[in-house]
């Protein structure tokens, strides 16, 4: 039942007054509920107001909808697994070796589901090294046709993150993170956003003569987030989710060893930025940044592949099955149309083979007292007659003059 609030209920107690008086004063007019249906829906919502027709019947195939028969402008908040099939992890990446080969792989490296021979091969997110001193690609002076991946990389992400008048990424305590590792979500796969909390990756290399695993967090469980030109921005943490249990996520280690913060986590981009040098400290050396340009020499043609490797070796690691586990938010606009076809209505059929004849004699002669008929879709028109929407239903529905049926079409977009 909807509530009419603050100094709304007097005014609809007022124009009802004048409109009732009015009439009284009147000898012999009769009161209209049309209009008074009309003065009581000015004080309502969108999906809240009376309708006037609720006995009105439809003689035909169309029927027009009422006020009260639209829901309209309903948004859902929807989540679910990024990945291909809508899962939440990721266990095994592949890359293509004819990408390896070419220019672009130079730049970055698209990542798949499968081997990219079979036909499940989905891209799921691309990884590139990107360098402020232009280091992991070499220099003009010493090619030519050096493509300067590593500085164009760098620049791209913050000219896409960073606010104006700020060249350089800052780790969790302040420090310039001079280089990174990217990965970017294919836009297909995170929709509208990636959700804060709900994602992890579980890294696995050797450092110090065993192996290392790290599985990092964002700290959107924090009191508080940073919000820039790019959206939200969180710090990547060392942790673990705890899904499935009642537990918040767990922070072990805002910082690497070596002090470093781990990198940052931008989920209205769907991109994060990894520290090379904090992976570098806790997981393997081999996850360092390039420390010099050197002709012939592209990064993201060796680091990048090293970091997937430790991808892959986190997410097949007997201790940790976490992988690489992301969800996605999106906001889902709904809409509501309650189609009622009441006893007297859409008895009848207009399939050619209900009448048979010239004149179109019913088939059956029960056809006339006691028609039974079977609804099995729904269409929604325009003004024009225009089909705009089918509705199956998941069985046909029996239709007689002793039945009403209610049928809630449900339309996301």
């Amino acid at each position: 039942m909807a509530l009419i609030k603050d100094n709304r209920g007097s005014l609809l107690a007022s124009n009802l007054s004048q409109y009732l008086a009015g009439a009284a004063n009147t000898a012999g007019t009769p009161v209209d509920t049309n209009e008074l249906v009309r003065i009581v829906n000015q004080f309502l919502g969108t999906g809240e107001q009376i309708s006037s027709d609720m006995t009105t019947v439809s003689n035909g195939i169309y029927k027009k909808f009422g006020t009260i028969d639209k829901v309209t402008n309903r948004t859902q908040i929807v989540t679910s697994g990024i990945w291909s099939g809508d899962t939440g992890s990721l266990y095994s990446f592949y890359t293509a070796s004819a990408q390896l080969a070419d220019t672009t792989g130079k730049y970055y490296l698209n990542v798949y589901n499968a081997p990219t021979t079979s036909t499940s091969a989905e891209v799921q997110f691309s990884i590139a090294y990107g360098d402020y001193n232009g280091y992991g690609s070499p220099t003009l002076g010493q090619d030519q046709s050096s493509l300067l991946s590593s500085t164009a990389i760098y620049y791209q992400m913050a000219n896409v993150l960073l606010d104006p008048g700020v060249n350089v990424f800052q780790d969790y305590l302040g420090n310039n993170l001079n280089n990174f590792y990217a990965i970017n979500i294919n836009r297909a796969r995170y929709k509208e956003r990636l959700d804060p909390g709900n994602i992890s990756l579980t890294l696995s290399g050797s450092n110090g003569g065993g192996t290392k695993i790290v599985t990092l967090i964002d700290d959107s469980g924090g009191t508080g987030e940073t919000v820039t030109t790019a959206g939200r921005v969180y710090n990547l943490v060392s942790g673990s989710l705890n899904i499935g249990t009642s537990l918040s996520a767990s922070i072990n280690s805002a910082t690497a060893s070596n002090g470093q913060g781990w990198g940052l986590f931008y989920p209205d981009m769907g991109i994060i930025l990894l520290n090379p040098n904090a992976l570098s400290a806790s997981i393997g050396v081999e996850l360092a940044p390039a420390s010099s340009s050197q002709s012939g020499v592209y990064h993201n043609l060796t680091g990048s592949v090293k970091l997937l490797n430790a991808l892959n070796k986190g997410g097949n690691t007997p201790n940790s099955d976490d992988g690489f586990t992301a969800r996605r938010t999106e906001n889902v606009s709904t809409s509501h149309y309650f189609v009622r076809a009441n006893n007297r209505e859409f008895n009848f059929s207009n399939n050619p083979s209900f009448v048979t004849g010239s004149v179109g004699k019913f088939t059956q002669t029960l056809f006339e007292k006691d028609p039974h008929v079977y609804i099995t879709s729904v269409g929604l028109y325009n003004d024009a007659n225009e089909l705009l929407a089918v509705a199956k239903t998941s069985k046909p529905i029996e239709k007689s003059f002793d039945k009403e049926i209610a049928i809630k079409v449900k339309l996301d977009f």
